[in-house]
C-alpha cells in the first residue's frame, strides 16, 4: 500500500470512530418551551428556571435540551404553538404563557408530561383534579397575580388617598378576565372607591384608554396582570409619565423601568419551582403525584423617584412595608 492510500484510509477511520460513538450515545431530552411573551426579555427568570433545573442534575446542553416557543403576548398564537410542540414529541412541555398558555397545551396532549405557570385556580380550570394529586399529565405552580388585583387597588388607594376615580384597565381576552373584574369590583366596594373599567386588547386600545381616563380626570391608574400588557411595559410605562398619571403594575419590572408601584408574586421564586419540577419529571416522576405549588413569596415595589415627579408624598407606612424602594 502506498503512504499516501495509507493515511487517508487512517484519517477515515479516525473521523468515523467518533461518529460511532456519537450515534451509540441515547439521545438527550428535549424540554419543549412555550412562553407567553419572549423568554429573551426576562433573562433573570429564564435564569431562575435553569438554576432549578440544574438543582435537579440538568444542565442546559449537557444533558437537556430546550426548543422555546414566543406567543410575543398574542394569546390567540398559543393554540398553535402548544400544537407544534406536540408535533415535535419533545420528552416534557413547560408553559410560562399564564393561564392562556396552560389551557392551550392541555387542550394539545394528554400524553406529554406538563409543568404549567397559571394565574388562577387550577382546580377550577380543569388543569388538574385537585392541587394534592393532580392526577394526569399536568402539575405546576399557581403564582396568585391575576387574583391580587383588590390588593393592588387597595395598594393604590392608599397611595393617592383622595382619589376619586380610579381607572382599571384589563384586558377582555384573559382567560381569568371575570375573575378579574369580580374581585376589583369587589374591592372598589369596601373601600367606597370609584372606578372605570377600560378594556385593551392591541396597542391602539392601551392609547385610547389612557386619553379617555386623562378626559375623565381620573387620578390613579391600576394595570391588570396580563401578558399582553407585561410585553408592552415601555408603552404603559411612557404612557403613565405622559399623562401624568399615578399606576400600579403587577411586576417589578415595570417598577424598573419608572413605574409607580408594582405588587405581585417573586416570579424569579416561582420560575426556579418551575425548572425543579422539570427535571424531577425528566428523572421520572409523574405529574400527576406532583402537587401543584402555591407561590409564597411575593414583591411590593416603589419607585420614589417616580412619586417625587408626579408630586406625590409616599406615606410612610406603605414605604415601610415595600420589599424594595428604587430611589
Amino acid at each position: 500500500m502506498r503512504r499516501r492510500e495509507f493515511i487517508i484510509i487512517i484519517g477515515g477511520t479516525a473521523v468515523a470512530w467518533p461518529l460511532a460513538a456519537r450515534a451509540r450515545r441515547p439521545a438527550m431530552p428535549v424540554i419543549g418551551y412555550l412562553h407567553g411573551q419572549s423568554p429573551d426579555r426576562f433573562p433573570h427568570l429564564m435564569g431562575a428556571f435553569r438554576q432549578g433545573l440544574n438543582e435537579a442534575g440538568y444542565v442546559e446542553g449537557r444533558n437537556v435540551a430546550i426548543e422555546f416557543f414566543a406567543a410575543e403576548g398574542r394569546t390567540d398564537r398559543l393554540p398553535a404553538l402548544a400544537a407544534d410542540l406536540v408535533h415535535r414529541q419533545v420528552a416534557l412541555i413547560v408553559t410560562t404563557g399564564g393561564t392562556a398558555g396552560a389551557l392551550a397545551v392541555k387542550a394539545a396532549t394528554t400524553a406529554i408530561p406538563i409543568v404549567f405557570f397559571a394565574g388562577d385556580d387550577p382546580v377550577k380550570l380543569g388543569l388538574v383534579a385537585s392541587l394534592n394529586r393532580p392526577g394526569g399529565n399536568a402539575t405546576g405552580v399557581n403564582f396568585f397575580n391575576q387574583m391580587l388585583e383588590g390588593k393592588r387597588l387597595g395598594l393604590m388607594r392608599e397611595m393617592v388617598s383622595a382619589a376619586e376615580l380610579i381607572g382599571v384597565l384589563l384586558n377582555p381576552s384573559n382567560a381569568n378576565f371575570q375573575t378579574q373584574l369580580t374581585d376589583i369590583a369587589e374591592a372598589a366596594r369596601k373601600l367606597g372607591q370609584q372606578i372605570r373599567v377600560l378594556n385593551a386588547t392591541n396597542e391602539q386600545d392601551i392609547h385610547a384608554a389612557c386619553r379617555t381616563l386623562s378626559q375623565l380626570r381620573a387620578e390613579a391608574l391600576l394595570i391588570g396582570s396580563d401578558a399582553f400588557f407585561n410585553d408592552r411595559r415601555e408603552q404603559l410605562v411612557t404612557l403613565a409619565a405622559h399623562y401624568d398619571i399615578p399606576t400600579i403594575y403587577e411586576e417589578r419590572e415595570f417598577t424598573k423601568l419608572g413605574g409607580l408601584m408594582s405588587y405581585g408574586t417573586n416570579l424569579a421564586d416561582a420560575y426556579h419551582q418551575v425548572g425543579l419540577y422539570a427535571g424531577r419529571i425528566l428523572k421520572g416522576e409523574k405529574p400527576a403525584e406532583l402537587p401543584v405549588m402555591q407561590a409564597v413569596k411575593f414583591e411590593f415595589v416603589i419607585n420614589l423617584k417616580t412619586a417625587k415627579a408626579l408630586g406625590i408624598d409616599v406615606p410612610p407606612g406603605l414605604s415601610a412595608r415595600a420589599d424594595e424602594v428604587i430611589e
